[in-house]
């Protein structure tokens, strides 16, 4: 087996020092997973991909990751409910549909009423809402999101299967 030698600064130290202890003994495996990681993410962002961090469950306690790129958003703000779709191309091919449905009726009113009307953005509708439900669904092809989106949504991704998101003219 080829061996290659690292060359450690001493305020680096406890850095290696720290990972060895983490993989108990085995530092080259440690360096080699990180190595796979960021060569896996910079290509990614070289194509177009980044990563991307989705909240979901019931108001949005738990996170998922993965590497995409967004293909397209919309949200509404109706008077019983606000809901948000935005759907992800992953690297891997996969299409990620993101869901947020907040009903007004379930606004949170365990919080500090005065806060909240200090805090103008929210109470005017100016951020999204951060309680309701948040799903996230994966899908193999554009085909599947059929009746499962909008369907305004779905035409954008179906003209976006059909043609390049971003074309280079040569003019």
């Amino acid at each position: 087996m080829p061996n290659k030698t690292v060359y450690v600064s001493d305020d680096d130290l406890p850095l290696f020092q720290r990972a060895q202890e983490l993989v108990g003994g085995n530092l080259s495996g440690a360096i080699v997973t990180a190595l796979r990681r960021y060569i896996e993410l910079e290509e990614g962002r070289a194509a177009g991909f980044d990563e991307v961090v989705l909240r979901v469950g019931h108001n949005g306690a738990r996170q998922v990751r993965f590497s995409g790129r967004l293909l397209t958003e919309a949200s509404e703000m109706g008077s019983e409910a606000y809901e948000r779709f935005r759907v992800f191309h992953t690297r891997k091919g996969k299409y990620v549909v993101h869901q947020q449905r907040s009903d007004w009726s379930d606004y949170p009113t365990d919080t500090n009423w005065l806060a909240d009307l200090t805090n103008w953005r929210r109470m005017l509708g100016v951020t999204d809402p951060d309680w309701g439900e948040f799903t996230m669904d994966i899908y193999d092809a554009p085909s599947d999101l059929k009746g499962k989106i909008p369907d305004k949504l779905y035409e954008r991704i179906s003209d976006l299967s059909d043609h390049p998101q971003i074309e280079d003219l040569d003019i």
